[in-house]
């Protein structure tokens, strides 16, 4: 049942907390059965098709039961003695003494009062269910029980409207025949009454009041209202506030799915001053599941919850989305609902309102009230499978972060657009700029490429390693080993990333390089050590660049004709440069005559700890190129094991290689001239 007085208990609850987010989840089924509210009817001050309700009923206002005396009947039978007890024999929901956990509930039998004589799916067992449930699982013994009540006039005059008070109040009067009368226009609004239904509607809107109260007046940390659905139109109360954020993800399908209308679209963001604090993720079909429900959670909620940075959340908990809810048609798990609800409880300092809404099949709705209840009672959320958002979730999850984005920083539509399945119509932009690369070298300085014997080296290095004709034959080989060069792109805005293709070119300072080597004669093995396939784990690029050096080193580098080799190695490549020396120690230190690392603002890699040899020879044929501002120099301390290191007063990376360059020459030079051979000091 729909209270029509719910959202009495957001204003109660803003007047103890000045910033609240209101969570609403599952979609708007077609079954908001027993409430005296719809989008159209009066509950909202808008005319619908029948007038104010009760106009063509035949109700009348006169002569109705005070605000404190309820009459209580069947609907065939006659009137009965309220059994709420006198407001003197309630226990006071404010004294401290009655919360001796950090967790309560509200839950009272009189709610499934409200019932439908030929049965509908929203039953009052819903609540009972979901009662035994908890209890079962020993969940009710670890809570405090919260003083039910009623929801008073003044309370839900906040909100609503007199009128609407006089005719939910009168409701009580109806008769059999009344009802029956009646039918089939509640039927039109999927609702239903009963002659008991303010007494139920003021006791589970009370009910969810004071669970909420008694979070934000700080006697409990989270409380779970187990009460009779509180309604729709929580957006429209609170369109224009921006002290209240209203998150709704709920299924859509373009306006046509209950209760229909634009206020659930995603273009609906609020008016006036609360305009942007009302967020809807439309789902535009039913099949919504926890990979979906988790996407929008990840991408849409918890960022702009954390930015908006609520003093108390309210999540009003549909189970309509649950697996198996014929109604809702989703697959949202009891596991999905804990997580939903545990990165909720992250905010607001832990202080936390569980309401319940829809949800109508009494197995579904009944397990994942009892995932929820778990999470806010401290349990960690049972561990999810792998899982993947549907197409339809992220296109939507897209367009939702696209509309935010104007009121949310935190908030990026390019981070949320689908990636579109276009392998087979598409090139890597890597591979491109590899394979250009490669004929350049080629065209301009008879560069071949060398081949691979296994398919595992072919698959990732294909391409990337090109050589000088005179490889086997000249006296000196400089081995160059990079990753990729830097791409440089000129923006059309700093908001979205459109490139001006002619303003696009890669930055690559091997062309600098193979200049003085060709000059100088001697031979030159360029290494791309970016892999083609994508590293699963941090350290895959590293033992794919081991793998690749080890295997130039035994079948190229040694079997040359070279008396003096170089190695040069810059940025990630100095990496695999130093794998060399980790893994072909006794080969390095007799052929190679300088090792040059252009490291950058990155770690500078070690010689291994308790090798003297290695390192004492390291320290003299090394020259580690750093910047003047590196962390190094601040708070670390330069070791033996790093090597030479020489200072160079660039704090640009990208610069650092061609400011170094004329001292890097002149460092290899004097390396290739016995017997001068030093360490370089200094900087420039």
């Amino acid at each position: 049942m729909h209270s029509p007085f719910s959202y009495a208990l957001c204003q109660q609850s803003i007047r103890q907390s000045s910033k609240l987010l209101l969570i609403l989840k599952g979609p708007h089924t077609t079954l908001a059965s027993g409430s005296l509210v719809s989008r159209s009817d009066p509950c909202f001050n808008t005319p619908n098709k029948a007038g104010e309700m009760g106009e063509d009923l035949g109700l009348h206002t006169s002569g109705l039961p005070s605000s404190t005396d309820v009459v209580m009947r069947e609907a065939s039978g006659p009137a009965t003695t309220s059994v709420v007890p006198p407001s003197s024999t309630i226990p006071n929901p404010m004294d401290s003494r009655l919360y001796t956990a950090t967790v309560g509930f509200v839950y009272d039998n009189q709610m499934m009062l409200h019932s439908c004589i030929r049965g509908h799916a929203e039953a009052p067992e819903r609540i009972s269910r979901i009662f035994d449930a908890l209890k079962e699982a020993q969940c009710l013994s670890k809570m405090s029980q919260i003083p039910i009540r009623m929801v008073q006039r003044e309370e839900a005059l906040l909100v609503h409207s007199e009128s609407l008070w006089d005719k939910v109040i009168a409701v009580s009067s109806m008769t059999a025949q009344d009802i029956a009368d009646s039918e089939a226009y509640y039927e039109e609004l999927s609702l239903y009454v009963h002659p008991n239904t303010p007494l139920s509607a003021r006791l589970s809107c009370g009910g969810v009041i004071e669970a909420a109260l008694a979070v934000a007046r700080g006697l409990l940390r989270k409380s779970f209202a187990i009460s009779q659905s509180t309604g729709n139109g929580t957006q429209r109360a609170f369109n224009e506030d921006p002290s209240v954020l209203y998150i709704s993800l709920h299924r859509y399908d373009g306006g046509q799915f209950y209760p229909n209308g634009p206020f659930g679209s995603m273009s609906s963001c609020g008016d006036g001053p609360g305009l942007g604090y009302s967020v809807n993720i439309p789902w535009p079909e039913g099949g919504m599941g926890d990979a979906d429900y988790l996407y929008a959670f990840q991408s849409i909620v918890m960022p702009i919850a954390m930015e908006f940075a609520p003093e108390l959340v309210i999540i009003s908990a549909g189970f309509d989305a649950a697996d198996g809810d014929d109604l809702g048609e989703c697959h949202v798990s009891p596991e999905g609902y804990a997580h939903m609800t545990h990165m909720l409880s992250s905010l607001a300092g832990g202080r936390l309102v569980v309401a319940l809404e829809g949800g109508y099949n009494l197995d579904a709705i009944s397990a994942s009230a009892l995932a929820v209840a778990k999470v806010i009672l401290g349990e960690i959320p049972p561990e999810l499978p792998s899982m993947v958002a549907s197409d339809i979730a992220t296109e939507t999850v897209w367009q939702v972060a696209t509309e935010q984005s104007k009121y949310w920083k935190s908030i990026n539509p390019k981070a949320c657009e689908p990636i579109e399945e276009v392998e087979n119509v598409a090139f890597n932009l890597t591979e491109v700029l590899k394979a250009h690369r490669q004929q350049w070298f080629y065209d301009n300085y008879k560069m071949l490429q060398i081949p691979f014997p296994t398919q595992i080296l072919q698959e990732r290095f294909g391409s990337q390693v090109i050589c000088t004709p005179n490889i086997m034959d000249a006296q000196t080989l400089v081995v160059m080993v990079h990753e990729f060069g830097n791409l440089r792109v000129e923006l059309e805005s700093v908001m979205q990333c459109i490139p001006h293709l002619e303003h696009t070119y890669i930055v690559d300072y091997s062309k600098q390089l193979t200049d003085w080597v060709n000059g100088a004669g001697h031979a030159l093995l360029d290494v791309n050590v970016y892999p083609k396939l994508p590293a699963k784990k941090p350290g895959d690029r590293q033992e794919f660049s081991k793998d690749v050096m080890v295997y130039l080193w035994d079948n190229y580098i040694q079997l040359s004709g070279a008396r003096h080799v170089v190695l040069i190695g810059h940025g990630p490549g100095c990496d695999a440069v130093m794998s060399v020396l980790h893994n072909r120690a006794t080969g390095v230190m007799k052929s190679v005559r300088a090792i040059v690392q252009v490291v950058g603002h990155g770690h500078i890699p070690l010689t291994p700890r308790d090798a003297n040899e290695i390192r004492s020879w390291y320290l003299d044929h090394s020259c580690v190129v750093v910047p003047s501002n590196h962390t190094i120099f601040v708070d670390g301390k330069v070791l033996k094991r790093h090597g030479n290191v020489l200072r160079i007063d660039e704090p640009k990376p990208i610069k650092l290689i061609t400011r170094a360059f004329p001292t890097i020459c002149e460092f290899i030079e004097r390396m290739l001239t016995p017997p001068s051979r030093g360490n370089v000091n200094g900087s420039t």
